[in-house]
């Protein structure tokens, strides 16, 4: 336990030395670089490399490691750091594809649990995606609305859908800035409320949208109070509120998501991910203060810091770690 309250980061990613986001559709990067050529890729790099450093200095991270280890080195970190913290479990979201990441899962199935993240669109993306509940062990599906090619309302995609509702998992899914400073603010799938028609047409499916909505804070709103079964995490630094209208804080969206939809669908997170950082204990230190400062109640408290994330992927909050 962290704070007399048992913890699941519902939302980190495996800093596998593969590329991260393997199956998961175009890759944006490569495209650009296709588009526009080295030259203006570099330039582009660059600009974003400065908001990084600002990001890491505010905080006081350390840059990721230029040469990171293998899979089991980096799997027994974090299942250190899972001990170090007290922590139940951390789910994460990407870690090479859906088969690497379920080896990874595999290493310590107490402590870690994975999201499929295999494209929506393919031929053979249901397939894919129920083999990788029943043969691989995930337990979720992620999705990076602003990296896909296609609509993510287009109903394409329906029979993926209909796996995560067969097989009741819970769907985040990416919406607004995407990658912080430098990244995309811009796409066909930037806005949440993209997710209203597929959300209404399954409404057995319990998605969840990162960051508060990433700076869609009223679209979220609106999202979730059309929505009942639409979700918010936490996660991240949350430093896209300097950039928005209004004098936003993160204790402020709490407020603002607990009057409205409730403790019982925001769920914790902290975008973890590389080393020397491991586990963002800041992330999940502050967000803790902010709302035992707003008066929330041990039991709304508890459902935020882990029993909502348990309740997705059904699993014992109290489950005893080795």
């Amino acid at each position: 336990m962290y704070l007399d309250l048992e913890i699941i980061d519902f939302h980190t990613h495996f800093p596998t030395s593969k590329p991260w986001f393997t199956g998961m559709g175009p890759d944006a990067r490569q495209q650009y670089l296709e588009r526009r050529g080295e030259r203006r890729a570099k330039i582009a790099r660059e600009q974003a490399m400065a908001y990084s450093k600002e990001w890491r200095l505010t905080w006081g991270f350390d840059p990721p490691e230029q040469n990171p280890p293998d899979d089991a080195t980096q799997a027994k970190r974090w299942a250190d750091e899972i001990d170090k913290y007290g922590l139940r479990a951390v789910g994460f979201v990407t870690g090479g594809g859906n088969d690497n990441l379920a080896e990874v899962i595999s290493m310590y199935p107490d402590k870690f649990i994975g999201f499929a993240h295999n494209y929506p669109f393919a031929d053979n993306a249901a397939d894919e995606l129920r083999r990788a509940i029943t043969e691989l062990g995930l337990k979720g599906y992620k999705l990076l609305a602003p990296n896909l090619d296609r609509a993510i309302e287009d109903e394409a995609a329906y029979p993926v859908w209909e796996v995560c509702a067969e097989y009741n998992i819970p769907v985040l899914i990416h919406f607004g800035i995407q990658g912080g400073g430098g990244g995309i603010a811009w796409h066909e799938n930037i806005n949440p409320l993209k997710l209203h028609n597929v959300a209404k047409d399954f409404p057995d499916v319990n998605f969840v949208v990162p960051h508060f909505g990433c700076a869609w804070i009223r679209e979220t709103l609106q999202l979730c109070w059309a929505c009942a079964n639409v979700s918010i995490d936490t996660c991240g630094s949350n430093q896209w509120v300097r950039w928005v209208d209004g004098d936003w804080t993160v204790k402020k969206l709490f407020r603002k998501y607990v009057e409205t939809i409730g403790a019982e669908r925001i769920i914790f997170g902290t975008d973890s991910s590389y080393f020397p950082r491991g586990f963002a204990v800041r992330y999940l230190e502050d967000q803790i203060r902010d709302c035992r400062e707003l008066g929330l109640t041990d039991d709304q408290l508890q459902a935020i810091f882990g029993g909502n994330a348990a309740r997705l992927f059904n699993i014992d909050l109290h489950a005893k770690q080795e």
